[in-house]
């Protein structure tokens, strides 16, 4: 059974801090793309950032490029994303997803809140 389990999230002040992580179980995590997206509430949900376990590339929305950066512990089967200088538009559920050309899992969410 594959399960993917976020944590991290938290309330922060805006230009703070956050890393949140997902570990996943259950699948062969070198050969799954992990990635982060967030849903605010009346909004899609939308990308965030990707590590792409099988060359080591990672993306990013533009709107988050240079202050979130992700990170792997493929010994752990666990994605970080370092989150920066937060904004209050950040302000979403974050979901991890893992994702392959076969098949795509996703995790409960975890809450993060930016006050001004």
């Amino acid at each position: 059974q594959v399960q993917l389990v976020e944590s991290g999230g938290g309330l922060v002040q805006a230009g703070g801090s956050l890393r949140l992580s997902c570990t996943a179980s259950g699948l062969t995590f070198n050969q799954y793309t992990i990635a982060w997206f967030r849903q605010a509430p009346g909004k899609e949900r939308e990308f965030v950032a990707s590590h792409v376990n099988k060359d080591g590339s990672s993306y990013y929305a533009d709107s988050v490029k240079g202050r979130f950066t992700i990170s792997i512990d493929i010994a752990k089967n666990t994605v970080h994303q370092q989150m920066n200088n937060l904004k209050v538009e950040d302000a979403a559920v974050y979901y991890c997803s893992a994702i392959s050309e076969y098949d795509n899992y996703w995790g409960q969410g975890t809450q993060v809140t930016v006050s001004s």
